[in-house]
């Protein structure tokens, strides 16, 4: 066998796979499509995978070997839901032309064994149309799946989207299987998004995704917050941050509030000094709240004992893990994450322009697993108050009824599809999982 043919049998025995991330608002998307590129690396042989994004925010994290990303011009949703060009002087016409030649230039050139899509079946605005044309005429014997985090939006609101973008005649023309990553008890997408029989066959929940618990020596990260084991820490992250600047303000005002309580305190002062327990704070910002906002809350925290402001980690999960409260949204990622490691969260979510938050939210607290603020009730006071309550009672998260398998059950399914030729390549994995 000459060099030329060897190389070839080699070629030709990597599965590739492409994955679409779309990516217009925070950093959920991208942080959950990231997991599943580096469990799928770490669990199959002879792969390669090469993402597609428009997070402004990808070129900071750290991939893995095998893994590889084209970066597609930025979208903006911004809070009212209106896409827009973020960077380009470019209209979205032109934004979403540009974006889609893209998306399936990397295919033509790629060929991917099998497409993995995240949360819209044709992409946004359609941009994802050209490559799945091209798929299914060029490369037939290509699979596509379509990737669902366990709640989109409110159901009527999600199935009018479905039917004016026509995704149920994609799903049909163009797909194998849908994955969701969410648990049916919690939220039973096929009956709330009132799927046809012919697409509800293709759907497997997969259970929520658990990112691997590495076993780090936290002391450096503690010491760079000049801590040790034993002081308490409130960590707050509004994920992405675009809109989280009231979140942190309320915060940072109600705990500003406290300290010049516990100065004051003389015995009838309002407050009493013993409701302000000394803790130290995260604040981390998310990279997506504008700039202005980010020195309006540094200068707020001179009011603030024992406060670090960052904008940006992308060791979110170090600090979740060293964390006794989490203040946060109730964005899908730090959501799970928090409860993976059974930490104290306390939420204010999201309620526009999506009802996805609130609704996992709502879900989520009914079950006892995390403690819901809604965010027109929300006031620094009821916050603060969440917060001292669980640093008071500290105790474990209940998760003994929430399905982590998430990341095993998508590889898993992911494999199945892989033609009979290449199954080989994923034997030892199936034959744990089943």
């Amino acid at each position: 066998m000459t060099k030329t043919e060897s190389a070839s049998r080699k070629r030709a025995s990597v599965v590739r796979i492409m994955v679409y991330s779309h990516d217009a608002f925070g950093l959920g998307n991208l942080r959950r499509m990231l997991a599943i590129c580096e469990h799928l690396l770490g669990s199959w042989c002879d792969l390669s995978i090469l993402l597609v994004s428009g997070s402004p925010m990808i070129h900071e994290f750290r991939l893995p070997k095998g893994l590889d990303y084209i970066k597609l011009p930025c979208l903006n949703r911004g809070v009212s839901g209106q896409l827009s060009a973020k960077y380009l002087d470019t209209s979205i016409t032109d934004t979403i032309a540009l974006r889609s030649q893209i998306i399936q230039s990397a295919a033509t050139h790629f060929k991917p064994d099998l497409l993995l899509v995240d949360k819209k079946p044709s992409g946004l605005k359609g941009e994802l149309t050209a490559t799945l044309d091209y798929l299914q005429r060029s490369l037939p014997q290509s699979k596509c799946v379509l990737l669902l985090r366990d709640i989109l939006d409110a159901p009527q609101k999600t199935v009018d989207e479905w039917i004016r973008w026509g995704y149920y005649q994609t799903l049909q023309t163009y797909y194998d299987q849908i994955l969701v990553v969410g648990m049916q008890t919690v939220f039973d997408l096929v009956q709330e998004y009132r799927l046809p029989p012919t697409i509800a066959r293709m759907v497997r929940y997969c259970g929520y995704i658990r990112k691997r618990a590495w076993d780090s020596d936290h002391t450096n990260l503690l010491a760079q917050l000049g801590l040790n084991y034993t002081d308490r820490l409130v960590l707050v992250t509004p994920g992405g941050g675009e809109d989280g600047y009231s979140l942190i303000n309320s915060y940072l005002a109600e705990l500003a509030a406290l300290q010049r309580s516990d100065n004051a305190a003389n015995g009838n002062s309002e407050r009493d000094a013993a409701d302000a327990p000394m803790f130290h704070s995260v604040i981390l910002c998310g990279p997506e709240m504008p700039l202005a906002q980010q020195v309006q809350l540094q200068q707020q925290m001179t009011h603030c004992p024992n406060v670090t402001f960052q904008s940006f980690t992308q060791n979110l999960f170090d600090y979740l893990k060293v964390a006794d409260v989490v203040v946060s949204m109730s964005g899908y990622n730090t959501v799970t994450e928090v409860l993976s490691l059974q930490k104290q969260a306390v939420v204010v979510p999201r309620v526009r322009p999506s009802q996805e938050q609130l609704i996992r939210a709502t879900r989520f607290a009914r079950r006892g697993w995390v403690s819901m603020i809604h965010p027109e009730q929300e006031s620094g006071r009821s916050l603060m108050q969440a917060i001292l309550t669980k640093l008071a009672s500290p105790q474990l998260a209940p998760v003994s009824d929430i399905d982590f398998n998430g990341l095993l059950q998508v590889t898993h399914c992911l494999g199945e599809l892989i033609s009979p030729a290449r199954k080989s390549l994923f034997s030892s994995l199936i034959g744990v999982l089943v």
